[in-house]
């Protein structure tokens, strides 16, 4: 089953309008069908007599249909007609058949025999051909068509036995694709603005009228027969054959039509010149391939031959018109002349010679005459024959100036010889003749002239000869004329040198007429003699007088690489070099030496110049490398460098280091100290540091460190004591000297170890503990601890206070207690002393068991400060058989506070961010119990100090303020909050900030301004006080940005640009700058800069893309006078110089469509942008309406 065949898409249908519009009925029951032909498309039928009719669109054929139906269709293989009817208008359509409709057992419907067999469904844009005489059955018809497609590789339908049909469609489609392809290439080249009109038919044979129409039919006949033979020898191995055949054929037709065209006319024939014009070959084209091939205009190839018909014939001229005028031909000469007509590179015969004979006209311009022989008086020419051009030449006219040397001549023979001798003439004089020949019909042109003279005596002596400039290797001489001799005599130079190194005399060098000459490859800075000789043709004159030149001495060589002369010292060295081996021919009068520090050799100094050959180089950095070079100079001029010599200085010990400082706070029995590199290096980097700490005697010092480190830290130390230390560096060149002497104190130390404590009991609940002040270590004791229990090894503090002696109480009867004592300074807590035993004899109140701080939720009034206050609660203990009255609260350096019976207190008046130790004791009418154990608290700090406010960033119109340490992005949690106040104009200061962030960015001020600001940071403690002021000012404000310039084409090449004007800024004058850029790949220039808001433009470049834009300049006035402040550039406009020309078409399909290219500026991007985004937003904003709240 073959494959469906694929669609007719809408512009490869058929569309056979049979605009049956409206159909006419005539009584005899007959109906006229009007076939509408449409533009571009051609219509063909066979009449009645047999021959082919081709009707071209637009156009309407009526056709007779006797019953009014549609007349039948034939339609390729796989398609089928259907017949639509629309608003009253019938049409035929040609569309796929289904594969339903093509049973395997039906046979294809078999085209026409004159059907084309290889055209394929997609290419059907044809009208079908109706018979216009009487009957309904269609006749044979040839399908005109337009091939917009190859359909070579289309798929063949192998199914009954129709496979030899496919492949002949396939081959003759490969071949008609050759042609047309060879057709197009033609009209490519003869004319690309012209569209080809469609190819008349898919066979190779192309019908065409010829004159007769015997000629016609038989050509016809033969396409016929030949269409005939290609059906019968379907699938024979002759089909390419075949092909090429058809190809030929389809030349000859048209070498046929372009052979016939007619022989020239001859016309207004001259000497020199004559018109030909011929008649254009006219042809009847039946065929639309070889009408649109033929339908190029023709050109003419015009040949001539003045040998006779059978000699060679030259092309002269090639052109598309019926006629034109030869020139340049030979007088009095015959020609054969022809034609040859070309079209698309076809050409066609020959057509017949026609012969002619130019006229007689005067001689050609005879040749300048020449001496056969000379004297002091006379001068004897001879001339030769020249061309008659067909009359006899009857005269030679010879002339001359008579010596005079002007360009008026007089004749001085006129004969028909060809000599003549000129006599009674002057010696050693100039004369110049010309020649001119003449016949019946006129003279011709006057020879070249030429000069001759007459025989003289020998020139006189010259003068030497002087020099014009020297050189190293040349000399340039020039001498005048000897003097008595005339200025057009014929003297000729012979210059002399003489070497005297060579031994060889005097050798001539120049041989001339010329008064200058130059001598080169000589030797520098040498001496050479010169003498002149002049001669004529009557012999030589005597030699000038001899002069001598030198010739320049050259450069001189590079002197030796320079050397260091004895030792290399840290700040100085000698060097010393040795002189050029070629002077250059002159002695060397001066050197130069050029020194650079380091290894690169970027910067050169001259450090000497002189005539010495040894320098000395001083003021040098210790271990630094130095580069130096040598040049001369003399009178040739200056040397080449001399090779580069390297110089290290050595290094030396490194000077004194700046004091050591402490790292921190001292401790007791350590110190922490740092010190930087010194100063001066010595040239080598520091490897060790020693630290030594002196004695006081300051003879034996102690080293504490040595090492490469910055920093150490001294340990064992005694607390309270003061140190001296002192520092050194060293490289490899040893230690340098040592810094200055740095005292520095340890901290205070932990006071030594009390003696025992002396117990006495007082009561059955008290008893008085005693002690003595131990060593403090460099800090006052300024509390002692004492520690009392049950337990040995489990006590608890019971006194902490300055005093020598306390009294325990609240003790149980009977009862041993131990206790022990401590002393403390600001260092800390010493040693405690030996553990005391001793025993109550009676019983006092019970301590405290619970005793604890309040926080601020647990109170019902708050605390007035929290850096001053503490709030603490207890239990009430047991009181052993008496009310307790009152309790004591004790909390470290001050007295105990006695309060009454209440269990929780307020301790006011204390120190901020202070640790304190709180114990309770309770007290009966006995006497006072023992203190509760002890708890710390710790006061809050006071509010913080404000930070220093820096300005980090500063425009015209904003300030970047940063303050404290931390970064951009503060948590809102943190513990500091930051207040920031501006000043404003009535001098009172307002709220910016508030809030945890260490920067803000002041916005919407005025440019040129100091503003003045203050800061204060706040706590859970409160607001701390305000800092001091601080002033910033804001910059100037630039220009604000210029609108897209407009551009205004005056000429092809003349532009005017202009823009909007700014107005003038705080007085501050503006100027503008506008810049263009040529191209795509190049950089934007400035072309102007001035006040005016337009600027012309002129030498433009034609075809060529410009770029302009334009920036407002500020023009600020300061300290130092006016300064440029250059505001932001506009957007580019685009200007494309093109020549204006008119578009031409020859074809009225075709139309031209110019692009323009446009830019978007900045503004109507954003704008674009903005409203893109927009849109998007109102889009989620309804899908999120309806499908998720819904």
């Amino acid at each position: 089953m073959a494959e469906n065949p694929p669609p007719l898409d809408a512009t490869s249908r058929l569309n056979v309008d049979l605009s049956l519009l409206p159909p006419l009925v005539n009584g005899d029951g007959t109906q006229v069908i009007l076939v509408q032909v449409n533009p571009g498309e051609t219509f063909t039928i066979r009449r009645e007599d047999g021959q082919l009719q081709c009707i071209t669109g637009p156009a309407q054929v009526p056709m007779v249909s006797p019953n009014g139906s549609v007349p039948p269709i034939y339609v390729p293989p796989g398609y089928v007609s259907q017949v639509i009817e629309e608003n009253g208008v019938r049409r035929v359509l040609v569309l796929p058949q289904q594969p339903e409709f093509h049973p395997g057992s039906h046979p294809p419907i078999h085209p026409h025999p004159y059907m084309p067999t290889f055209l394929h469904p997609p290419v059907l844009q044809h009208h079908q051909m109706y018979s216009t005489g009487p009957g309904d059955v269609a006749t044979q018809y040839v399908p005109q068509h337009h091939p917009p497609h190859s359909y070579a590789d289309q798929e063949s339908h192998p199914a009954h036995g129709r496979s030899n049909y496919i492949h002949r469609d396939e081959r003759t489609s490969k071949a008609y694709d050759r042609l047309q392809k060879k057709l197009k290439e033609r009209q490519a080249n003869g004319s690309k603005d012209k569209i080809s009109s469609p190819s008349s038919s898919p066979h190779k044979c192309h019908f065409v009228s010829l004159t007769s129409e015997q000629n016609e039919q038989g050509i016809l006949e033969k396409c016929i027969e030949k269409n005939k033979q290609d059906d019968e020898k379907e699938g024979t191995p002759e089909k390419d054959a075949k092909i090429s055949a058809d190809e030929d054929a389809d030349k000859k037709v048209i070498e046929a039509v372009l052979s016939s065209v007619s022989k020239p006319m001859v016309s207004d024939i001259q000497a020199r010149t004559v018109v030909l014009t011929w008649a254009t070959p006219s042809a009847t084209v039946k065929d639309d391939a070889a009408s649109d091939f033929l339908s190029e205009p023709y050109s003419y190839e015009v040949a001539i031959s003045n040998g006779g018909k059978d000699e060679k014939f030259k092309v002269v001229n090639v052109g598309k018109d019926e006629g034109v005028t030869l020139q340049d031909l030979k007088p009095a000469t015959d020609y054969h002349a022809r034609v040859q007509a070309v079209c698309n590179l076809i050409r066609g015969s020959p057509s017949e010679s026609e012969s002619f004979r130019t006229l007689c006209s005067e001689p050609d311009t005879p040749m300048a005459p020449r001496v056969i022989n000379r004297t002091k008086h006379s001068l004897s020419l001879q001339w030769k024959v020249t061309c008659d051009n067909g009359s006899k030449i009857s005269n030679y006219i010879l002339e001359w100036d008579e010596g005079k040397g002007s360009n008026e001549f007089s004749q001085c023979y006129s004969g028909p010889q060809k000599q003549f001798k000129v006599t009674k003439l002057s010696p050693a004089v100039a004369y110049r003749f010309k020649l001119a020949a003449k016949n019946e019909l006129g003279m011709s042109g006057f020879s070249e002239e030429v000069v001759f003279y007459t025989s003289g005596s020998v020139p006189p002596t010259p003068a030497a000869p002087q020099l014009i400039k020297a050189g190293v290797t040349w000399l340039s001489l020039h001498w005048s004329k000897p003097s008595g001799t005339l200025s057009d005599e014929g003297i000729c130079y012979i210059l002399e040198m003489e070497d005297e190194t060579s031994g060889y005399g005097f050798k001539p060098k120049y041989d001339g007429e010329d008064l200058a000459s130059t001598l080169k490859n000589l030797r520098r800075s040498s001496t050479y003699k010169f003498k002149v000789i002049a001669y004529n043709s009557e012999g030589k004159s005597n030699p000038s007088e001899v002069a001598e030149f030198t010739t320049h001495p050259d450069n001189p060589g590079s002197p030796s690489k320079p050397l260091v002369k004895g030792k290399i010292h840290a700040h100085n060295f000698k060097i010393t070099w040795e002189p050029p081996k070629d002077n250059g021919g002159s002695a060397i009068t001066k050197y130069v030496v050029e020194m650079s520090e380091g290894v690169n050799g970027n910067e050169w100094d001259i450090v000497y110049s002189g005539s010495a050959r040894e320098h000395v180089c001083d003021h040098l950095n210790p271990g630094s490398t130095y580069q130096l070079h040598v040049y001369c100079i003399s009178k040739g001029g200056q040397s080449l460098v001399s090779e580069t010599l390297q110089v290290q200085t050595p290094a030396v010990p490194p000077g004194p280091c700046q004091p050591p400082r402490l790292v921190g706070k001292p401790r007791a029995r350590e110190l922490q100290l740092r010190w930087g590199q010194p100063p001066v290096i010595g040239g080598s980097q520091v490897i060790c540091f020693k630290l030594e700490m002196p004695a006081s005697d300051l003879n034996d010092p102690k080293e504490v460190y040595q090492g490469s480190d910055t920093e150490c830290t001294i340990s064992n130390l005694l607390p309270g004591r003061m140190y001296s230390f002192r520092l050194r560096a060293a490289n490899k060149a040893g230690y340098g000297p040592f810094s200055e002497k740095c005292e520095i104190c340890t901290a205070a130390g932990c006071p030594d170890q009390c003696k025992a404590p002396h117990v006495t009991c007082k009561t059955a609940t008290c008893v008085h503990v005693s002690w003595t002040v131990p060593a403090d270590n460099g800090a006052e004791v300024t509390e002692y601890r004492l520690e009392w229990g049950v337990v040995e090894g489990v006590m608890q503090i019971c006194y902490c206070g300055p005093g020598l002696g306390y009294e325990v109480k609240g003790l149980s009867p009977a009862t041993t207690y131990f206790c022990r004592v401590q002393a403390l300074n600001i260092a800390g807590a010493g040693p405690f002393s030996d553990v005391v035993l001793c025993m109550t004899p009676a019983s006092v109140p019970a301590a405290v068991g619970f005793l604890q701080v309040m926080d601020d939720d647990q109170l019902d009034v708050p605390l007035e400060s929290q850096s001053t206050c503490l709030a603490i609660e207890w239990e009430e203990p047991c009181d052993h058989g008496s009310e307790i009255t009152s309790y004591s609260i004790d909390f470290g350096e001050r007295q105990p506070i006695i309060v009454d019976r209440s269990t929780s207190y307020v301790i006011q008046n204390l120190q901020p961010d202070t640790t304190y130790r709180l114990r309770v004791q309770a007290i009966n009418s006995i006497g006072t119990g023992p203190f509760s154990h002890t708890i710390k608290a710790k006061t809050k700090p006071l509010p913080p100090e404000p930070p220093r406010i820096e300005c980090v960033a500063s425009t015209h119109q904003i300030l970047k303020l940063k303050w404290g340490e931390g970064t951009a992005k503060t948590l809102a949690s943190d513990a500091i909050q930051y207040v920031l106040q501006m000043e404003d104009k009535n001098g009172r200061y307002s709220t910016l900030y508030k809030g945890p962030c260490h920067t803000y960015k002041v916005q919407r001020l005025s440019e040129s301004t100091y503003y003045r600001f203050k800061i204060q940071a706040c706590n859970e403690a409160g607001e701390g006080p305000f800092s001091e002021v601080y002033t910033f000012m804001t910059t100037i404000s630039p220009p604000s940005p210029l609108k897209a310039p407009r551009l205004e084409q005056l000429k092809e090449n003349v532009c005017d640009l202009n823009w909007e004007p700014l107005p003038a800024m705080k007085g501050d004058p503006i100027v503008y700058s506008v810049q263009a850029m040529v191209g795509k790949d190049s950089e934007f220039k400035q072309i102007y800069k001035g006040p005016e808001t337009t600027f012309q433009i002129s030498n433009l470049q034609l075809n060529c893309e410009y770029r302009f834009r334009v920036c407002a300049i500020r023009q600020c006035q300061g300290t130092q006078g006016f300064h440029d402040l250059v505001g932001p550039y506009s957007a580019t406009v685009t200007l494309y110089s093109q020549r204006n020309e008119t578009p031409t078409s020859n074809s009225k399909d075709t139309t031209e469509a110019t692009k323009t290219a446009q830019t978007l500026s900045d503004e109507q991007c954003a704008a674009l942008i903005l409203a893109l985004f927009a849109v998007v937003s109102v889009l989620i904003a309804f899908i999120v309406q309806y499908f998720v709240i819904k």
